[in-house]
C-alpha cells in the first residue's frame, strides 16, 4: 500500500465523530450505547476535553503485507512451480478494470465515495430492504468496515484470533468502527478500494481480484468484461454459496443482481444490462498448481524448497522462511534447465521402470558454479505405491529431504588418487597388487599421524586382474589391492578430508574413516558425487551445489542469498592429473567407459558395491558432471542384491558400474552434448606432477644452462655431466640421457661437447668394411628445433634406470594380462 494523506472532509470534525458513535449505538443496541454515552457526556465539559476524548476514539490499524504467491522459474525464465497459502497476486487500481471497481462499489457500498467510516443512511436502508425481501440483497457494512474485518483476519496469528475477528458480537463491531475511522483518516478512498480488492476472497482458492480473474476467466483484472466483473463483484458476499464452479445458477442470479444494481445507479445502460444478464457465465477456469507435486521436476522442486527452508536469507526460523516462501510474493530464479531435465528423465525412464525393485537416479551439476541442472529418479512423486510413486527423494542428501543414500563403491578411489598426487606420488609409481591381500587394520594411519588401534586383519580382493600397477593402470582397472596399499601410504585422514571438502557429507569418522574408505562403504547421494567430481572438472575448485541463483521480493528488490560458495581444494595441476588418469576410463579400446563416452573429451569412474547391491557411474566433461546409480531394494525398500531382479523388462544376470549404470549416464549426456561447450581438459603441469612421460627435444648445440632451464620447465631434474667427443661446438650440449622421452621428476644428464671428433682408427680391412664409429650415435647433429606438436608416445624401456613410464591409453596395464572384468 502507498500511504497518502487525503484531503480533509467536514465528516472528520468533532461533532461528526460523536454522531458516528451515537449512530452506532442506536444500530448496535444497549451494549454499544453504554460505551458511546460517556463520549456524549463529554460535550457538556467543554470543547477542549471533548476533543481530547474523541481524539482517542480512532484505533490504528496495522496493514501487514498481504500473502502473495511465490513464482519459481527455470534457468530459461519459464515457470517451474508456484507456492502459496493464499493464491494472490497484488494489482494496483490502474491494473484493475473500471467495470470491476464500479460493480464492486455498486453492490457493496454505493455511497462509498460520499460517506466516512460509517454510512448510517446506507446501513439503515440495507437493513430495511433486507428485512422486506427476506434475503441479503444489500450489505450493512461499508467497504472500509469490510476491509477492517478482512485485515484483522489476515493479521490474526492463530485460529482463535481469526474466529474472534469474525465473531458476530457488538464489541467486535464497535472495534471495527474505531479502526474504520482511523483508516478513513489516513487513506484515500482509492487506496481503501485497492486494498479491499486485493484482500477479498473470491472463492475456489482465489484471493484478490487478479487471481480471481486468472482463475475463473483466464484473463487479467485489467481485461475483465462487464459480465465477468459483475460475477466477481457478487462473489465476495458469499464466496462459497455463489461459487460458479459449484453452483452455476446461484452464481448467475447473483451476477444479475449486481448488473441490476449497476443499472439502477445509471452506471450502465439498459441495453448493456440486458445483454450482460442474458449471457452465459463464460467461465474459462484455470487451476494454479500449488507446490512441487505437479511441477515439471517435482524432486528438483522439493530439493529447492528444502534448501530455501534452511536459508537464513528468508528468515531466522523455519516458520518465518516458510511464510516467506508461501506468502512473500517472491520470484525465485533457479539453476534448473528443462533441456537437461528432459535428457535425464528420458534416460532414467528407459533404463529402469518405476515398479522395478531397483531404484535408479541421476544428478547433473555444472563445474565451476555448483548449479544443479537436473535431478531425475525412476520413482515418480506421488502416493500411489502400486505405480511405484513415492515422496522420497533418492537423488539428494538427507539434509535436503533425501534418503540416507547408497554405497558408491570404487568411485571413492578418486579421493585417494587425488590425495596421492597432492602428496607428491609420481603418476608412474608402481605397487605390486596381487589378486588378494591381507592387511592389518593397525597398519593404516589416521588423523594426527596415529595408527588405527585394532587387532583386526582384513583380506581385500580384486574383481579385476592384479599385477604391477601404477596410478594410471591401477585406477583405470579399478584394482582394489592397489588402492588399499596406496591408502596405507597416503593415510586415511587426507582422503577423508578431501572428500568432505569436495561436498561429500561424511560426518561419522568411526564408520567412514576406515581402511575400506577407498572402496566406497559410506552412503552418499548422486548429487554429492556429481558435486565432488565437478571439482575435478573445474580444475580443483569446489562449488557447493545450489538450486537458486537469485531471489527478488514482491517489489522486485533482490534478497541477498548465500548462493554457491566456491573455493580451491586442489591445485590445478593435481586436478589435471586426476583428469588425465580418469580420461583413460573413457578411452578405447579397453576403457571401461569407452562404449558410453560422448564425442567430447570426458573422464569418469565406475563403482560396484559388495554383493552387487548398487552400481554407479560418475563421469564428467569440462562443463558438466553427472552421477548415475542403480540400487536393488526389496519390497520394504531395504538394500538388496541386484542380480536376479527385473530391470526395464530384463532379469539381471550381471551388474557393473560400466555396463549397468554407465549406459544411463551415457544416454543422458549424449542427449545434451550438442548444447555443451566443447572444451578439452588441461594437460598436467610437468613441473608440479611427477611421473608423466613427456618428449625430450634435442638440445644439440645449446648452452648447458639454457638446456638445463628448459628441462626444468619440462618437469625434469637436469644434471650437467662430463664432456664427450662431439661435433657440437665446444662447451655446448652434445646430447642428453635419456633422450627422446623421459618421466617427469627424474634426473636428465646433460653431456658437454669437447668440439672434437677423433679420426677413426686405422684399419686393414677393405674400404667397403668400415668399422662402426666409436662416438655416441647422437654425435651427428640432430635438428635443434623441438617438435611443435608431439603426440603422447607409447612408453618404451629407457636406457637408464628410471620409474615405470605412464602406460599407453590403449593398454593401461604394463602387464600383458587378460582384459579385466568390467566394474
Amino acid at each position: 500500500m502507498y500511504w497518502l494523506a487525503r484531503r480533509d472532509r467536514d465528516e472528520r470534525g468533532l461533532i461528526h465523530q460523536v454522531f458516528v458513535i451515537v449512530g452506532m449505538s442506536v444500530l448496535s443496541g444497549a451494549l454499544i450505547a453504554g460505551l458511546a454515552l460517556p463520549f456524549v457526556a463529554l460535550l457538556d465539559k467543554g470543547a477542549e476535553n471533548s476533543a481530547a476524548a474523541v481524539k482517542d476514539f480512532p484505533k490504528k490499524l496495522e496493514f501487514k503485507p498481504l500473502d502473495e504467491r511465490t513464482r519459481v522459474l527455470a534457468a530459461d525464465g519459464s515457470r517451474l512451480a508456484i507456492f502459496y497459502d493464499e493464491n494472490r497476486t497484488y494489482a494496483t487500481l490502474d491494473e484493475i478494470s473500471s467495470k470491476l471497481t464500479q460493480a464492486m462499489v455498486a453492490i457493496e457500498d454505493a455511497r462509498f465515495y460520499a460517506h466516512g467510516a460509517l454510512d448510517v443512511q446506507g446501513t439503515l436502508r440495507a437493513f430495511l430492504v433486507n428485512q422486506a425481501s427476506g434475503a441479503t440483497i444489500q450489505g450493512g457494512s461499508s467497504i472500509t468496515q469490510q476491509l477492517v474485518k478482512l485485515t484483522l483476519q489476515e493479521n490474526a496469528s492463530s485460529a482463535a484470533k481469526r474466529r474472534a475477528a469474525s465473531a458476530q458480537v457488538y464489541a467486535r463491531k464497535f472495534e471495527e468502527l474505531r479502526y474504520a475511522v482511523w483508516v478513513e483518516q489516513h487513506l484515500s478512498k482509492d487506496e481503501i478500494l485497492e486494498h479491499y480488492l486485493n484482500t477479498a476472497y473470491f472463492g475456489d482458492g482465489a484471493y484478490g481480484v487478479q487471481s480471481a480473474a486468472h482463475h475463473y476467466f483466464s484473463t487479467t483484472a485489467k481485461e475483465l468484461t462487464l459480465r465477468e466483473s459483475a460475477l466477481l463483484a457478487g462473489l465476495v458476499r458469499n464466496p462459497t454459496g455463489y461459487d460458479p464452479t459449484n453452483n452455476r445458477r446461484a452464481a448467475r442470479d447473483r451476477r444479475n443482481t449486481v448488473i441490476a444494481k449497476m443499472l439502477d445507479l445509471h452506471i450502465i445502460t439498459t441495453g448493456q444490462a440486458k445483454k450482460a444478464a442474458a449471457s452465459y457465465l463464460g467461465l474459462r477456469v484455470r487451476e494454479v498448481a500449488n507446490g512441487c507435486l505437479n511441477s515439471q521436476s517435482p524432486f528438483f522442486c522439493q530439493y529447492m524448497q528444502k534448501y530455501l527452508l534452511t536459508s537464513p536469507a528468508l528468515g531466522k526460523t523455519v516458520e518465518e522462511r516458510r511464510r516467506a516462501l508461501y506468502g512473500g510474493g517472491l520470484t525465485i530464479q533457479t539453476t534448473w534447465d528443462p533441456r537437461f531435465q528432459r535428457a535425464a528423465d528420458d534416460s532414467v525412464a528407459h533404463h529402469v521402470y518405476a515398479t522395478d525393485q531397483v531404484i535408479g537416479g541421476l544428478a547433473m551439476v555444472e563445474p565451476g558454479t555448483g548449479y544443479v541442472r537436473a535431478l531425475a529418479q525412476s520413482r515418480p512423486m506421488g502416493r500411489n505405491k502400486a505405480k511405484g510413486e513415492t515422496f522420497e527423494n533418492y537423488t539428494v542428501p538427507a539434509q535436503y529431504g533425501g534418503t540416507s543414500g547408497f554405497q558408491p563403491g570404487s568411485t571413492f578411489k578418486a579421493f585417494v588418487l587425488a590425495t596421492a598426487i597432492k602428496q607428491g606420488f609420481p603418476l608412474n609409481k608402481t605397487i605390486y597388487s596381487p589378486p588378494s591381500i591381507t592387511l592389518p587394520t593397525s597398519s593404516f594411519r589416521t588423523c594426527g599421524g596415529k595408527y588405527l588401534q585394532s587387532s583386526e586383519v582384513h583380506t581385500y580382493k580384486n574383481s579385476t586382474e592384479g599385477g604391477s600397477e601404477n596410478l594410471y593402470s591401477g585406477t583405470q582397472n579399478s584394482v582394489n589391492t592397489f588402492f588399499v596399499q596406496l591408502e596405507q601410504q597416503t593415510g586415511l585422514c587426507e582422503p577423508w578430508q578431501l572428500a568432505k571438502a569436495m561436498g561429500v557429507a561424511l560426518d561419522d569418522p568411526t564408520n567412514n574413516r576406515v581402511p575400506t574408505f577407498t572402496l566406497g562403504v559410506s552412503d552418499v547421494s548422486p548429487l554429492e558425487m556429481a558435486e565432488a567430481y565437478a571439482t575435478f572438472a573445474a580444475r580443483g575448485i569446489h562449488c557447493a551445489s545450489t538450486p537458486v541463483t537469485e531471489i527478488t521480493d514482491r517489489n522486485g528488490d533482490i534478497i541477498p542469498i548465500e548462493g554457491s560458495t566456491c573455493n580451491r581444494v586442489l591445485k590445478p595441476a593435481y586436478a589435471d592429473a586426476v583428469n588425465d588418469i580418469l580420461k583413460g576410463v573413457m578411452e578405447p579400446p579397453d576403457g571401461f567407459g569407452a562404449a558410453i563416452a560422448p564425442n567430447q573429451e570426458s573422464a569418469g569412474k565406475t563403482g560396484t558395491t559388495q554383493s552387487n547391491k548398487a552400481v554407479w557411474f560418475v563421469g564428467y566433461t569440462p562443463t558438466i558432471a553427472a552421477a548415475s546409480f542403480l540400487a536393488g531394494v526389496n519390497r520394504k525398500n531395504e538394500p538388496a542384491e541386484l542380480i536376479g531382479r527385473s530391470l526395464a523388462g530384463t532379469v539381471l544376470t550381471d551388474a557393473s558400474g560400466s555396463g549397468t549404470a554407465g549406459p544411463m549416464w551415457g544416454d543422458a549426456i549424449a542427449a545434451i552434448e550438442g548444447i555443451l561447450p566443447n572444451r578439452r581438459f588441461v594437460e598436467p603441469d610437468p613441473t608440479v606432477v611427477d611421473g608423466q612421460v613427456v618428449p625430450i627435444p634435442s638440445f644439440y648445440g645449446y648452452s648447458p644452462n639454457d638446456a638445463a632451464s628448459k628441462l626444468t620447465d619440462l618437469g625434469f631434474r637436469p644434471q650437467i655431466s662430463y664432456s664427450v667427443s662431439s661435433s657440437a661446438p665446444e662447451g655446448t650440449v652434445a646430447y642428453t640421457s635419456p633422450s627422446y622421452e623421459g618421466t617427469t621428476g627424474e634426473t636428465v644428464q646433460i653431456f658437454i661437447s669437447t668440439g672434437y671428433v677423433p679420426p677413426p682408427p686405422p684399419t686393414s680391412t677393405p674400404p667397403t668394411s668400415t668399422p662402426p664409429t666409436s662416438t655416441p650415435p647422437t654425435s651427428t647433429p640432430p635438428t635443434s628445433t623441438p617438435p611443435t606438436s608431439t603426440p603422447k608416445p607409447q612408453p618404451t624401456p629407457l636406457p637408464d634406470p628410471s620409474p615405470t613410464p605412464k602406460p599407453s591409453p590403449t593398454n593401461p596395464s604394463s602387464d600383458p594380462t587378460p582384459k579385466p572384468k568390467p566394474r
